[in-house]
């Protein structure tokens, strides 16, 4: 099949690469000429596993193409996907410019053919309910198209960063939302191949399709809140929330997915989709008070690491020096769109800290918004000289295994905030570290260095 993808962000890029590796021919459309330069080249705008592989093979084998030219792309399609960002408006609404401008631009070039062929118009973008209809409106009446020449389509994506690839290779479903059989017919003919495994192609009507992906966005990201709120209770009363989460977990009714305590949800889907689903709640007024209750147990958390170190220290940060693991809002991602550790260190520097960081995919992101503030670190241990303190935001692999004999050696103290849960605290008490994290006992840490070291070498580290 043919395929048009309209914009090559995150969505765009991952889902046209995985089209491409099912044989299907895909171009991929967008209107910065440096980064369709830059994709041409090899070159790839985002650091995802495994999409470099599949991109290099499908652009090798010429199934993979890169414009500017919308007229291109769209002319030889069966299908045209809308993958165009939808950024919170002021309100907290999804500001839709770019998805309904695209479709402006798409029903012109429709119209202008002088023997149409069918295609189907394809949302995957995160849209709020009753846009279907509003494209389908634009390439009706303002391309002059008529019916039979098109069907719009509401496809959303369920993509996890990280592992965007193996969740569209694999998918748990495919949701395709539309009132025609002729293209659900189509949709299902391009996602046959990705669910031979077994799991379901589900076809619903558009509004549906477009309400299940705030609707599954949103319960995923109250459960972390909720979690979140029993970490801080549990902080309170002595319990420990890792035996809770695992108490719960077991009942079938619940499941043990998204009940990890944390120093809250960054990125680019959930704060956003939350915030969209609330907004529209309200403009059809419904006030949806779990949603607000999350958004507002989210933002608390995210201050929780800096609140901690403040309180610490008796309220003076100035010049202390802090090292940060974990710059990207989530471990196999160098995206840093509303990462919890942005505003934790944001925080720090107004109080007057110096702030050292460090992640294995975030460093340019990051130096993006924060330029010169602060320092970087070409490995884990480069950023701990001298520092007063450990902050952990972000639960990459290689921080879970750390030499720690190491980490108490360049810290000017043994004190680690973990903001998720990465380290057992006994045993980093046994090691000498004062040793914080969410929802979890803190123990005095250990004073005898002969002990100390024993405890070190006891628990698998280099002495």
């Amino acid at each position: 099949m043919n395929i048009a993808i309209v914009g090559t962000g995150y969505v765009g890029l991952v889902s046209g690469t995985c089209f491409a590796e099912m044989g299907n021919q895909v171009t991929c459309v967008d209107i910065d000429r440096d980064k369709v330069e830059m994709l041409r080249n090899g070159e790839l705008p985002i650091y995802e596993p495994d999409l470099e592989h599949y991109f290099s093979r499908n652009r090798k084998e010429d199934r993979l193409h890169f414009t500017t030219d919308l007229a291109e792309a769209v002319a030889s399609a069966d299908a045209v996907f809308m993958a165009l960002p939808t950024p919170p408006g002021e309100d907290g609404s999804a500001d839709l410019s770019y998805v309904m401008d695209a479709a402006d631009e798409v029903a012109d070039l429709i119209a202008a053919e002088e023997e149409p062929k069918y295609r189907v118009i394809v949302n995957k973008s995160t849209v709020p309910v009753g846009t279907a209809d509003r494209v389908h409106t634009v390439v009706e009446e303002r391309g002059l198209v008529p019916r039979e020449h098109f069907d719009v389509v509401s496809n959303p994506e369920f993509l996890r960063e990280g592992a965007a690839v193996d969740d569209f290779m694999k998918p748990d479903r495919v949701v395709i939302g539309t009132s025609s059989e002729k293209a659900a017919e189509r949709m299902k003919r391009l996602y046959e191949p990705f669910v031979r495994q077994g799991n379901p192609i589900l076809v619903v009507d558009e509004r549906s399709a477009e309400m299940i992906k705030y609707a599954a966005n949103s319960l995923l990201a109250t459960r972390i809140s909720f979690m979140n709120e029993i970490a801080n209770v549990c902080d309170r009363v002595g319990a420990n929330v890792d035996k809770v989460r695992l108490g719960i977990s077991k009942d079938h009714r619940i499941g043990p997915h998204f009940l990890y305590a944390g120093i809250g949800f960054g990125g680019s889907c959930f704060p956003k989709d939350v915030q969209a689903l609330q907004r529209k709640g309200r403009q059809e007024g419904y006030d949806f008070q779990i949603l607000d209750a999350v958004l507002d147990v989210n933002d608390r958390q995210r201050r929780r690491l800096a609140e901690q170190a403040t309180d610490y220290f008796g309220g003076d940060m100035e010049g202390r020096n802090i090292a940060v693991w974990g710059l990207s809002f989530k471990p196999g991602t160098d995206d840093t769109r509303e990462a919890p550790s942005h505003i934790i260190i944001e925080d720090l520097l107004d109080k007057g800290a110096d702030i050292a960081g460090y992640d294995p995919e975030a460093i340019d992101t990051t130096r993006k918004t924060f330029g010169d503030r602060m320092t970087y670190g070409d490995n884990m241990y480069d950023v701990l000289d001298g520092a007063d303190a450990l902050l952990i935001c972000t639960e990459w692999h290689e921080f879970r295994r750390p030499n720690l004999a190491k980490v108490r050696e360049h810290l000017a103290r043994p004190l680690i905030f973990d903001g998720r849960n990465v380290f057992e605290p006994d045993r980093m008490a046994e090691m000498g570290f004062d040793y914080y994290s969410v929802g979890r006992p803190h123990y005095p840490p250990v004073q005898d260095e002969e002990a100390i070291e024993e405890a070190i070498v006891e628990n698998g580290q280099p002495a």
